[in-house]
């Protein structure tokens, strides 16, 4: 149990619950001047043309935050293909053989043998004249009944 949740909490780790839940919370302080901190403008040249009147400019989210299954972390080639293989092994092979294995399952209960041997009874009664039923469920000329005075 705890591998498989050492491999899904990248994946749930990454969720955003404020997009989730139809809330957006957006931080009114200013910037710090801490060292290290960079801004976009700072990563990326813009040019004046691409920037709005407050000299914010947009940035891609493609590049920010890429394309992530929750298969590989790093490399985004081996995260696609390991996707690509897990839904088709998981959904297309799971499918057609699951249901390949269920279609000739044996028959459960006996009830298709049943259903023909009662078929083949019926031919066989009514080829020799023969009630389809009788009142008696076992011929009573071969039931042996205990006597009354053995006890």
């Amino acid at each position: 149990m705890a591998s498989r949740l050492s491999r899904i909490w990248p994946v749930v780790s990454r969720v955003r619950w404020s997009s989730a839940l139809g809330t957006r919370c957006v931080s009114q302080t200013p910037k710090s001047s801490a060292a290290g901190a960079a801004v976009v403008s700072d990563l990326q040249p813009v040019s004046p043309a691409l920037q709005d009147s407050h000299g914010h400019t947009e940035v891609n989210p493609f590049e920010t935050n890429p394309d992530f299954h929750g298969f590989h972390h790093h490399d985004s080639f081996v995260d696609e293909w390991n996707m690509r293989l897990a839904f088709f092994f998981g959904i297309s092979v799971a499918i057609v053989i699951g249901g390949t294995f269920i279609h000739y399952l044996p028959d459960h209960g006996m009830r298709q043998w049943a259903r023909r041997e009662a078929e083949r009874l019926i031919k066989q009664r009514e080829a020799e004249g023969l009630p389809l039923m009788t009142e008696n469920y076992y011929e009573p000329g071969k039931i042996i009944l205990p006597s009354s005075g053995d006890e």
